[in-house]
């Protein structure tokens, strides 16, 4: 299933905020990528490396509020097939997929 199904629905807040994390991501790699270039001590790197992991986690988190607030909650709506999408997306969020 791709979005394309579904109008467009993102919570204004959520977008952004989505889109100001992206903007921390964005400055966090070009500031690891630096400290490639400069050779600096490998722990300071993977220091900078792990908190860019968890600013994946923190937009992640919030892509996935979007979906559970506008799309799952449709899906979950229309009941049937579009419920048992919704819920293979979700599981396939998690990583919980068989496929």
């Amino acid at each position: 299933m791709r979005g394309a199904e579904y109008p467009r629905r993102v919570i204004e807040d959520i977008k952004k905020r989505a889109l100001h994390r992206t903007s921390i991501l964005e400055g966090q790699m070009r500031g690891v990528a630096r400290m490639i270039e400069n050779e600096e001590y490998c722990m300071d790197i993977i220091t900078q490396s792990r908190a860019i992991q968890r600013s994946l986690e923190s937009l992640n988190r919030l892509l996935l509020e979007n979906h559970l607030r506008t799309h799952v909650t449709h899906m979950f709506e229309e009941g049937g097939e579009e419920r048992d999408k919704a819920v293979l997306e979700l599981l396939k969020a998690f990583d919980f997929d068989s496929k």
